[in-house]
């Protein structure tokens, strides 16, 4: 008897059931059924079924009042036994709750995914306002400042790479679109062991970042301060990338990453 490469195998089932929860998602809120059917492709009659097996799993949920469906809890309890399985994160969350509470800005921990910015955790500060991020949310490398941070770490081939994948896309007017200016931007950025979005991904906005190495000294996330303009102001830049770069040091250190690598 032959047998399957499962591996080549696609279960359509659950490739519709999971490309249903990544557009509930994608939406950052409810939706409805018609909706959800328009968006990923399928007949109505389809997605209720999969929608009633999710459900009866905690994968989703519908709002008794408007009968829209919404992510449930268990995707939310899958993300948290993720995240624990990640020493980076482990370590992180402690400092990063103490640099909010320092700076009164949000502060966010990333890594580099499919060639985009993950954001795994965030904490805010106490005087940080509503902005674009919040855990597992994507976002371009090439305009934050935690990807300008992860991108350095990389060679310029790779980076090239990246580019030729997902472009440089302006985000708002103060976003690096040129090739050559951005490689050299980068190359800033290794040499000063920081980076900064100064609104080149969200108007208003201004954020620092700087590399988490492990134990091999290689870069593995990036931690950040966000805040608005009018409190990340030109001259409190400096006091900010010190302590991000600080911050960044002692969760490095904790993963065993020696002074000598930091240096």
């Amino acid at each position: 008897m032959k047998a399957h490469k499962s591996s080549e195998r696609i279960v359509q089932s659950v490739e519709r059931a999971l490309t249903i929860l990544e557009a509930l998602g994608d939406s950052g809120g409810s939706m409805s059924i018609n909706e959800i059917s328009e968006q990923v492709g399928l007949h109505k009659s389809t997605v209720h079924r999969l929608l009633a097996t999710l459900g009866t799993r905690g994968y989703v949920q519908q709002e008794p009042h408007t009968m829209r469906y919404k992510l449930g809890i268990k995707v939310l309890e899958l993300s948290n036994q993720m995240l624990s399985g990640i020493d980076v994160w482990k370590e992180a969350v402690p400092y990063m709750r103490r640099l909010a509470n320092t700076t009164g800005e949000a502060i966010h921990l990333a890594i580099i995914n499919d060639y985009e910015v993950v954001y795994i955790e965030k904490v805010e500060g106490t005087s940080s306002i509503p902005m674009y991020s919040q855990i597992g949310k994507r976002a371009p490398a090439h305009c934050t400042a935690v990807g300008k941070v992860l991108l350095s770490s990389l060679a310029n081939d790779e980076v090239r790479f990246i580019i030729s994948k997902k472009g440089l896309a302006a985000k708002t007017e103060r976003t690096i679109v040129d090739v050559n200016q951005f490689l050299k931007h980068l190359e800033e950025v290794r040499k000063c062991g920081f980076a900064i979005d100064d609104e080149e991904h969200e108007i208003g906005i201004r954020c620092v970042a700087a590399p988490i190495r492990d134990y091999r000294g290689q870069v593995i996330a990036a931690l950040s301060i966000t805040g608005s303009v009018n409190r990340l102001t030109r001259e409190r830049i400096s006091e900010m990338v010190n302590q991000v770069k600080e911050t960044a040091r002692s969760i490095s250190r904790r993963l065993g990453c020696s002074f000598e690598m930091l240096s």
